[in-house]
């Protein structure tokens, strides 16, 4: 027998809908490039988006033509966010951190017929132009600086548009709405498609109270993720669900102009990776009573939350961290470490622990692991590679004929974290599979001694990798960055991790450097690392 309920479509016009009938008198705010602060409505921000969908149908786009963006955060990219996927197209924003080789590569492996580009952006976007071929290029411009021949103004190209002429997609729901490319640390990059049913379900999961956020109407929401990295964790879609302020810092994400915007915002609601946090977090400290918070939670995902950044916000400033796992592959909500009942009264101490885990996973996102030996046990101690499946988690990878080995012959996704999944279904991740330590037959976490690491008062930032010995196959070794004017020695690293691991996973050395390099979202990259102690250790083989 058949339900008798309405065939409605889950896409991201029903959003725009909701938007404009309920929130048309919200903000949006975003900060320029001068440095000036721009201030429109969602009525105004949903007038502009379908002029732009107009406009864009006009030039010739079709349903699934992919249209790239070159941009930091800021209100037009948000009206493109909506314009380009409401005609049945897919919106692609472009990794601005990723080398001008890859760029190139990602836009001609997706066939990008249009690029739209911050003008601040245009010295990265000549880098790479030679290697594509689009057949048009919009500026969106900051400046009265006259456009090079072979480049469109945005705000023209826009006012071309008649929004009266406007009319959304109507197709199935499970039609391709945006592209994000995954950074590629290993091999090229690869494409993920986001369908318009998995865009909505993940914003209604995503802003739900068992997810940790329960947003509503009445926050002030920004995301310091960058629009390009896994939809900014989906926020500007969610954001637009429930009607929030939005708040787009721009290209300054520096720790400065985020506090200044936090405080003159009223921001409740940011998101970030933890090392623009720690340096929020260190500028906080400098002058605590120089800001005026209005801060309830910070979501911090991309990497490994450590312990003392959790604690320090919520015992100096009385802000709530939400420690968030994702993937680009899952776009990107996988799970939270909401607090559960049984400590919502425990010590604080104890609720610092389970905070440090990934939590449980967002609903409708289904997990298991397993090692060589099969599926783990749910026991908070065996450890194995997440497996994961849902309705907004990859089934393939766009236009990737080669295997890549990443699911299950069952079609669960892997993920290549290592974790133990608790009795209650709380994740908490050791490693990723590429950069576990595997000493003498025993795994040893990295992220753990790096978290225990950065709890050193002296300490900035740590990673550690795995150098290979005679003995043990492997043995961890860590690289440290100390906190401006403080001091510290590797001995005295090295004891003080005495007390908290066994003998064994205590690092085979410390090392002092100036910086950890960086992924292009932000994460530690391991690989340079790697390669810096084979340049200096010639002999070994990392």
């Amino acid at each position: 027998m058949k339900g008798l309920m309405m065939d409605y479509q889950l896409t991201l016009p029903t959003i725009l809908r909701r938007a404009e009938s309920l929130f048309g008198h919200k903000e949006i705010v975003s900060r320029l490039p001068d440095k000036g602060i721009h201030r429109y409505t969602y009525s105004e921000l949903i007038g502009r988006t379908k002029k732009l969908a107009e406009a864009l149908r006009a030039m010739g786009i079709q349903p699934g033509d992919r249209i790239a963006t070159l941009c930091w955060n800021h209100s037009q990219h948000l009206e493109c966010y909506f314009a380009v996927p409401c005609i049945g197209a897919v919106v692609h924003p472009l990794n601005i951190r990723l080398s001008p080789d890859d760029l190139g590569y990602i836009v001609n492996h997706a066939e990008d017929k249009v690029i739209i580009v911050d003008e601040v952006l245009l010295p990265l976007f000549e880098k790479f132009k030679g290697q594509v071929n689009v057949s048009r290029i919009i500026v969106i411009r900051h400046s009265a600086e006259p456009l090079a021949s072979g480049y469109d103004a945005y705000e023209e190209f826009l006012a071309g548009g008649d929004e009266l002429q406007f009319k959304p997609f109507e197709g199935d729901e499970n039609t391709a709405a945006f592209m994000c490319y995954t950074s590629g640390t290993t091999g090229k990059p690869k494409g993920v498609l986001y369908s318009h049913r998995s865009i909505v379900l993940h914003a209604m999961a995503f802003m739900a109270s068992c997810s940790g956020l329960g947003v509503s109407e009445r926050d002030v929401l920004l995301p310091v993720v960058p629009m390009f990295h896994a939809s900014a964790w989906g926020f500007p879609y969610s954001c637009t669900f429930v009607g929030s302020t939005q708040v787009f810092p721009g290209p300054y994400l520096d720790a400065e102009s985020l506090l200044q915007l936090f405080e003159s915002e009223k921001v409740t609601v940011t998101a970030g990776v933890p090392t623009v946090m720690m340096a929020i977090l260190n500028k906080l400290d400098e002058a605590p009573a120089h800001y005026k918070l209005y801060l309830r939670t910070m979501v911090i995902g991309g990497s490994s939350a450590p312990r003392f950044l959790v604690k320090s916000f919520d015992e100096r400033y009385g802000i709530q961290v939400l420690h968030s796992w994702g993937m680009t592959e899952l776009s990107p909500l996988g799970s939270t470490a909401v607090i559960p009942s049984e400590l919502q009264h425990a010590a604080k101490e104890q609720q610092y622990d389970y905070a440090m885990n990934q939590g449980l996973p967002a609903p409708f996102v289904e997990i298991r692991a397993r090692n060589e030996a099969g599926l783990i046990k749910w026991d908070g101690h065996e450890m194995g590679e997440l497996e994961v499946r849902g309705p907004w988690v990859v089934s393939s990878y766009y236009n990737d004929p080669e295997p890549t080995g990443k699911f299950t012959d069952d079609g669960w996704f892997k993920t290549g974290d290592i974790v133990t999944i608790g009795s209650n279904g709380c994740i908490a991740i050791k490693d990723r599979s590429k950069d576990v330590v595997k000493s003498g037959g025993e795994w040893i976490s990295s992220v753990a001694l790096e978290n225990a690491l950065m709890g050193h008062p002296s300490v900035l930032e740590a990673a550690v990798i795995a150098i290979p010995d005679a003995k043990w196959m492997e043995r961890p070794y860590a690289y440290v960055v100390l906190k401006k004017g403080k001091d510290s020695s590797p001995e005295e690293l090295k004891d003080f991790l005495a007390d908290k691991f066994a003998r064994f996973w205590i690092p085979e050395g410390v090392e002092l450097i100036d910086a950890i390099p960086k992924t292009s979202v932000g994460k530690f990259q391991k690989s340079a690392l790697r390669d810096l102690y084979a340049t200096r250790n010639p002999h070994t083989d990392v």
